[in-house]
Order: structure tokens, then sequence, then C-alpha cells
């Protein structure tokens, strides 16, 4: 398989499998952990193949066309850097997903679990493979998004929906910071690709908008690593499972904020503005995490301070700005994912068999679960730094970057200082976890006798344990050669002179170390009484609580604020809203041409006596639909279709058939579908006194002065293109290249489905997530209970706002048309021909998918007109949904089908093809991306058509057998 193509299947595969894990049985844990054991296993085997091709500096690339003209094409590339990365997200991954088969209760939905952690490492194998700056910050929400789902995976539980909605509202408010960031980047370097971005360092630094767009990336980077002011989020991610909180602590969610970090390093850094705001925000945190976690009583808790802790310290460092400095940080990102996935698991394990967290309640477990507890201490002395571990050798390098001179004082004494007193710290809550939970008197307060769990669930901590002792012992070996090849691609391939050597003589740094080791065994001493008495919360920090901060920002936000803009702008009435709108529209559309267009001037073009009448019997039409609105609202609908006909009929004047079949097709439909929804407008109420009368009269003369500039607006901006003087323009190229590149002569159709297909396909999706929405918004509404039972009556009892004689609640709206209903159905196959025969032709003469798909659509209204929902439904049994995912999958698949044959997204293939008895005959692959929208408008008109009807049928769809009961009860109601 090719290199290029190996980067693809990194990225897809976790999705593909995620799906095929969604799809198995609840009680398969079994099946599950094999599936995504094996797919863990088989990208590790890949990242580890791609080794060779990315040391010294090498970097692999494989580019998708998208968007070329745009510079949006999917890029995946992997350096050294990246490889890292890779190799830490699959390889820890695969550890998780066979820690997860033991700590998993046979009663959790297991396939929900395995599709998210399996979509979340696809999601972070895309954002460092990334090769595209949006690409990336694509992926970088996307796992904004998964996590939330992760977080919220025991969504029965309170605090795991509160701590997945802070993740996901705070990490995706950064994310949006972050895309605005890369964009300004992109508008500086005048490219998305990430390659042409790391070569413009200069550019980016010299430029006016680097300050905003450093801010902007650094509030993104921030939110995701939770630095500070941001590291509140964190520790309420631990009502996760313990398996989720090893995975996102230790090698991929929090880590992307310094993943970011470290990839733009070589671009924004060097600057004071890079220096001072990350420089202290990584200390800040470093100290705050470090001295909040000695205060915690729960075990994730502790653990996930620690995170924040040693997250600070990464970007401590990329903030110095030395590539000494960067040295180290990457090299402690390696580090902490090791000893901090042991943790985590070990605690779960702790959790697991002792069915409690908090430290007060644990101690003696060495005597019971010596295995663990020694796997524990050893991945507990590496966190704190301790020598022979690779912790020490991070944290050492660490310490020798702060102890260096600066000239500025306070620099100079806050960054050793502040190592210092951090690692003090680190040594304290290590050894708090190490000695409250595994030694001391046994426990006598739990709920179930402790011991030892599975092997297979403690080899995963055996494993990282033996990487934490090895890279300790023998760094040269072991992560030597791995590290330098990061390093590498991120400088390019400049790699500075560092020693991995455990000893390096009696200097600054090692009296550091060894200051931070005897004094947090002496702080842990001093404080040892008060950590386990009563008190709860952090000393000091207890009046600045985060999450504190967080709801009153959000309740400001969502509440007092929404709630005032609201009582400004909202309203449950139709009228104000549109005229906010509208008014809007005319503003956002007279400031831009306000004294920039030329006088007009008419052409001298000859008048036509039947043209004039044609429009003056629409005009005619439109105003008297908006005066009938007030008292016949039947009557306004029938009007307003008479201005749509006469549009239809101008464009059959100006011979644009293609608009004229869109225009005729989509006034019949939405006729009946406005019809239908007239039934829930209120009744009209008479106006009791005068100064009512007034405002009512007011109201109106405003709407139609706003509705008349509005309108001649448009028309004066359509009258400017139309006479502009004649240049070259777009259209040329289309009637040109209509046949020769898309094998279609009707080039209105061509341009849908080839030339703008992309626009095209955009349209159809939201089309159908319309659909969706309106129906999920109307399955649970109902109507007033007056009309319940006589649907058709209330129909049009509420279109002529007139009282109705009682009539047959069985009859249908072909009764009240004076249409006999068996007209109706045996119209049914001939519109079905129709359609398809317009569907057919659309490529070269005048039709397509979507004419084609709204006539099938009038078809079906029809049957609903003769028959009702339940004879729509049980006869033709529609089922909507299915209509709009396979048009859409269709049309999707068309496009990636391109990507099979070296070409964009998208693009059309077309050849003539010989059919018996026909002929030769052109054949393209857009019509497969039509068949796409034809079927998409099917269903997604259909699915309203369901959705507006059922109200007047009945409440939620019932047996069949209470159908036929209330039916003979009511006279067969529809």
């Amino acid at each position: 398989m090719p290199v290029s193509l190996l980067l693809i299947v990194i990225v897809a595969a976790p999705f593909l499998t995620a799906l095929v894990a969604a799809s198995f049985p609840s009680n398969a844990r079994n099946a599950e952990a094999w599936l995504s054991g094996t797919l863990s296993l088989a990208l590790l085997a890949i990242a580890l193949s791609l080794y060779p091709q990315v040391v010294d500096g090498g970097v692999v690339r494989s580019e998708i066309e998208w968007l070329p003209s745009l510079g949006l094409n999917l890029v995946f590339r992997i350096d050294g850097f990246a490889w890292l990365f890779c190799v830490l997200i699959t390889g820890i991954g695969f550890l998780v997903v066979l820690y997860t088969r033991y700590y998993m209760s046979p009663k959790d939905p297991v396939p929900r679990f395995f599709a998210f952690l399996l979509a979340f490492m696809g999601a972070m194998l895309g954002l460092v493979t990334s090769g595209n700056i949006i690409q990336l910050a694509i992926f970088w929400e996307l796992t904004s998004l998964i996590s939330f789902l992760l977080i919220g995976y025991w969504y029965h539980r309170g605090d795991a929906r509160d701590g997945a909605r802070m993740a996901l509202i705070v990490t995706a408010t950064g994310g949006l910071a972050l895309f605005a960031g890369l964009l300004v980047i992109g508008h500086i370097v005048g490219s998305y690709d990430l390659d042409v971005v790391l070569a413009s360092g200069d550019t980016i630094r010299n430029h006016p908008l680097y300050t905003v767009a450093l801010i902007l990336v650094l509030l993104g980077a921030m939110t995701k690593s939770a630095q500070f002011p941001f590291q509140f989020w964190l520790p309420h991610a631990m009502a996760a499972p313990t398996p989720v909180s090893a995975y996102l602590h230790s090698a991929t969610m929090v880590k992307a904020g310094v993943f970011l970090l470290v990839r733009f390093w070589p671009v924004m850094s060097g600057t004071d503005g890079w220096f001072w705001i990350v420089t202290f925000s990584g200390l800040i945190t470093l100290v705050i995490g470090a001295y909040a976690a000695l205060f915690q009583r729960d075990l994730k808790g502790l653990l996930a301070y620690s995170t924040i802790s040693h997250l600070g310290l990464i970007t401590t460092l990329l903030g110095m700005g030395t590539q000494l400095a960067l040295v180290a940080a990457i090299f402690h990102i390696a580090n902490h994912a090791a000893f901090k996935a042991s943790l985590f698991m070990a605690a779960g394990i702790i959790d697991h068999e002792t069915g409690t967290r908090d430290i007060r309640r644990l101690s003696g477990l060495y005597r019971l679960m010596p295995f663990t507890a020694t796997l524990a201490v050893i991945a507990s002395a590496a966190m704190a730094g301790v020598p022979l571990l690779n912790g020490f050798l991070s944290k050492e390098m660490f310490f020798t970057e702060t102890a260096e001179f600066d000239p500025n004082m306070f620099v100079n004494l806050a960054l050793p200082i502040g190592a210092t007193i951090a690692g003090m710290f680190s040594v304290a809550y290590s050894l708090r976890f190490v000695h409250g939970v595994f030694f001391g008197p046994p426990p006598d307060k739990l709920d179930k006798v402790p011991h030892e769990p599975p092997a297979l669930m403690r080899r995963p901590i055996e494993f990282l344990v033996f990487i934490c002792l090895a890279i300790g012992i023998i760094p040269g070996i072991t992560i030597g050669p791995y590290l330098a090849t990061a390093v590498a691609g991120v400088l390019d391939g400049d790699i500075p002179y560092y020693s991995l050597s455990i000893w390096h003589g009696f200097n600054l740094p090692l009296v550091m170390s060894i200051v931070a080791l005897v004094g947090g065994a002496l702080l842990y001493v001093a404080l040892y009484r008060y950590l386990n008495g009563d008190r709860d919360g952090t000393p000091l920090l207890h009046r600045f609580r985060g999450q504190r901060i967080f709801e009153m920002v959000l309740v400001t936000v969502t509440g007092r604020w929404a709630r005032a803009l609201n009582g400004i702008f909202g309203t449950r009435r139709l009228q104000p809203q549109l005229l906010i709108i509208v008014a809007l529209a005319v503003a956002v559309g007279v400031l831009p041409l306000w004294g920039r267009v030329d006088p007009l001037v008419a052409p001298p073009t000859p008048f036509d006596p039947v043209f004039a009448f044609i429009w003056l019997v629409g005009g005619a039409c439109a105003l008297a639909a908006a005066y009938q609105a007030k008292f016949h609202r039947f009557a306004a609908m029938i009007l307003l279709g008479g201005a749509g006909l006469v549009t239809c009929m101008t464009f059959v004047w100006f011979s644009a058939p293609d608009l004229a079949l869109t225009q005729l097709v989509v006034e019949i439909a939405t006729t009946v579908l406005i019809l239908l929804g007239l039934r829930w407008l209120p009744q009209r109420l008479p106006n009791v006194t005068m100064d009512q009368k007034v405002r009512d009269r007011f109201r109106r003369y405003r709407d139609m002065v706003i509705a008349g500039v509005a309108g001649l607006g448009l028309a004066v901006t359509a009258y400017l293109v139309m006479t502009r003087p004649a240049i070259d323009g777009i259209s040329s190229y289309f009637v040109e290249n209509a046949y020769s590149q898309g094998g279609g002569t009707n080039i209105v159709n061509v341009m849908l489905v080839d030339f703008r297909a992309f626009d095209t396909f955009g349209e159809i999706a939201v089309l159908g997530v319309v659909a969706l929405i309106v129906f999920s918004l109307l399955r649970r509404f109902r109507p007033a209970s007056e009309s319940v039972g006589k649907p058709q009556q209330q129909v049009v009892q509420n279109a002529f706002d007139t009282d109705t004689p009682e009539r047959n609640p069985g009859d249908t709206i072909a009764a009240y048309l004076l249409v006999p209903s068996q007209i109706m159905q045996w119209l049914f196959p001939v519109i079905i021909v129709v359609a398809v025969y317009l569907f057919m032709r659309g490529h070269d003469l005048p039709g397509g998918g979507f004419v084609g798909g709204l006539t099938m659509s009038i078809a079906f209204i029809l049957q609903y007109m003769a028959g009702g929902t339940r004879w729509v439904e049980d006869r033709l049994r529609i089922l909507p949904v299915i209509w709009i995912g396979s048009g859409l999958a269709i049309a999707l698949l068309t496009g990636l089908g391109s990507w099979l044959f070296g070409y964009p997204f998208l693009t059309t293939y077309f050849q003539y093809a010989d059919i018996p008895w026909i002929g030769r005959v052109p054949l393209a692959t857009a019509l497969l991306f039509d068949l796409g929208v034809f079927l998409l408008v099917v269903g997604s008109t259909v699915l309203i058509l369901i959705a507006l009807a059922h109200q007047s049928v009945r409440a939620p769809r019932a047996s069949r057998a209470a159908r036929r009961s209330a039916e003979a009860e009511t006279g067969g109601a529809n």
C-alpha cells in the first residue's frame, strides 16, 4: 500500500470502525473489545511503519483535492512530532481498550462507549496529521464534541452532564477563537497549507495582525489544555468513566492544546507577547494545579489537578522560546503520557475493587493488592520526579531551563522559584497518593473486600510502568532516537545539542530537585493531620472557584442578557420577526451601495404591452393578497399564488424554462402545505377600541413601506446587473464548457450538478435538515382541543375564518374541493411518470432532480388530499427519512467516487453509451448526483407533509387495532 494512502487509512479507519461498533448488540463486550483492540494495534503498526520516512525531518504527505480553487484540500501530513503523537494515541488507545474490557460493567451500553472512543481516536489522529489549518480546526472542534459524549457517557448522573456541558462550552468556545485565528494566519500567509504556514514565520511575526492571531490561537490552546484561567473545567470532567479519563489526560484531549503550541512554535514564538502570555500562564497553572492537587479527597480529582500542573509545566517551557526548552517540553509530553495513564488506570482499579475513591476511606491496600500497589508507587514516583524514572529526566531539563540567567530580574526569580515550589507540591501530592491509599492500617469502612484485579486488566499498567523505568534508566536507547525525530519534525531538522544522561554533576538544577524532593516530603508530613481531617475545599482557593465564575457567566449570558434581548426582539408572533429580518436585510443591502451606484439610465428597450399587462396582473395579485390577509386568509393565499404564476410566466417570457418549471411545482407544493398550516393560525379578533384600530392601521402602513423598499431595492439591484456594460463574465465560461466538460446541453442543470455541485450538495443537506427539524418540532405539537376529531373541517374553517356547518370528520380535502378522490388516485401513476421523465431529461432539456422530485412530491400530496395521511402511510408505505438519508448518501458517494480516480471532489465524468434499441446516448455521473437530489427532495417534502397533516389526524401513532376501534367510533376519520 502506498505510504500516502496509509495516512488516509489512519484517520478514516477509526470512524468507519466506530460505525461498526455502534451496531453491535449491548451484550457483545468481548466482540467490541476485540474489534477496538485489533484496530488500535493495526493503526499502531501503521504508525510505526512510517518511522523511517520521518527520521531527520522527513515529512509524508497525502493530499486529496476538495476545493483547490479556495485552497481547501484534504491534506494529511506526518512528520516526526506528529508521528510521536500518533504512536501515543494508538498505543495508549490500545491499552485503554484492553483495560476497558474489564472495567466497564456488562450493564453499561458498551457498544456506545467503544463507538465514541474509536471516533475520538479518529478525531485526534485527524488533528495531529492535518496538513491544512482549516482542516485542523475542524478536527479540533470534533474532539470537543466527541469528548462531550465521552464525559457525559453516564448521562443519568447530574455531575456527568454538568461536567460534559462545561467541557464542551469552554473548549468549543476556544475552538471558535482558534478558527478565527487560523483564518487570520491564512490571510497573512496567503495559504491554509500547513507547510506554507510553517515556512512563513518571519512574515507572521512582522505582520500588524500578529497580535490578534496570537491571542486567538492561544485562547484555543489554553482552553483545550486547561491553562489559567481556564483550568476549572478539567476536574469536573472526572465524572467520565476512568478509561476515558486515562485516555483524555495522557495522550489525547488535553494534550491537543500543547500539541498546537508546539506545532506553531516555529512561527509564533520568539516575541514578547508569546513569552509573557504563554510562560506566565503556564507558570501560574503549574503552581495552582500542584497546590490544589494536594488537598483533593478524590483520587481522580488529585490526578486531574496534577494533570493541570504538568500541562502548565509544558506550557511554561514552550513560552520560554528556546530550542532546549522545546526539547524538554516534547520530552515531558511523552513522559507524562506514560505515568499519568498508568496512574488513572490504577485509580480505576482501586475504585473498581473497593467501591470508593475517597482517600480518607482508603488505607493499607498494599497488603491486599500488592501488585497494583507496587505499580502505582513506581508511577507516582515518576510523577514526583524521583531519579531513575522518566519524570525525573524531563523535570531536570525543566529546572535547567528555568535556572538560566535572564536580564529581567522578575523573570530571573519567578521562574526558578515557581518551578521549585511546584516541584515540592508535586512530591507532596504524590506522597499523599501513595501513603494515603496503600500504607497505614487496613481499611475497615469499605463496601467490599478489595483484591487484585484480573491479570489482563493490570497488564496495561505494567507495560506503562516498564516504559517509565526503561526511559529513566537508559534514556539514550529507549527514547533518545524518537525524541530527536520529534524535535527534528518541529525544527525542520535543526536539532540543538542536549544530553539525556542521568547524571550531569552537582549543579543548580540538581539542587532544585533535592529541595523539591525533601521539601515536598516535609510539606506532606506537616500537613498530614490537616489533609486527613474533615475539612473540604482547597485553602485560599475555595473562594475563587472557577466553576462558580463559569456558572455566573453562563447565567448572565443565557439568562439575563438572553431575556433582555428576547424582550426587545423576541415575540411569539411571526410578523414582528419578519419585520426585524426584512428591515435588517434592507439596511445591510443599502449600506454598501449608498453613494457607490451610478445614476440609473434607462436603456432603449421596446415597450411590450402584453408583458406589461402580465406584470400589472401580478402586481395587483400581490397588493390584493396583502390587503386580504387581514380579512380572508384563504383568498390571500390564492392571490399570492397568482403572483407566483406571473413570476413563472416571466421566466417563460425571458426563456428560462428551468426556472419556470421550478417555480410552478414549488407554487403547487407550498400552496397545499401552507393550507395545512393555516388551521394553526389564531382566529381574527375584531378591534374593540379605536386605539387598537389606529395601531393596527399604523402597523399595516409601516409593513407596506418596508416591503416596498425591500422590493424596490431588489428591483434596482437586478436592473443594475442586467443593464451593466457587456463584459466577459462567468456566464460565457458555462456556455462554452457545459457540454465539453459536463456532458449536457442544459446549462442550468449542468451548473447545479457539476460546476456548482458542492453548493448544491450543501443546499440539499440544509433542505434535509430543515425537514427533520420541522418534523421534530411538530410531532409533539397538538392543535387546540376543538380541532381534534374534525381535521379537514378545521382546515376550511380556519382558512376562511367563517363558520362552517358540521361535516363528517371522515371526509377528505378532496370532498371540500369538489374533486372526486378517485380521479386524484388515478393521477398518481401519471404524475410519477412525468416526474421520472423530467428527472431523466434534465441534463439536456429543462428538468432535473429538483423539479422531478417536487413533481413526485405533488403526486404524494394528491394522495393525501384524496385519502389522508393514513392512506398514504399504510397504502404507499412511505419512509421519508430513508429517502432523505439515501439521497444524501448517493450524492456524497458520487462526489467521493471521483477521488478514486485522482480527481477533486464531485468531479463529473461522462461518456457515450450504446444502448440496444435506443442508440448512442450520453451518460454522466452527474445523473447519480441528481438522483440523490431527487430522492432527498421527495423525502423532505413528504416528511413536512406528514408533520403538518398528522396534527389534524390524531395523537401519536397508535396500533392498527386501536386505530380501527377509533375509526368505528368516529365514523372512519382520516
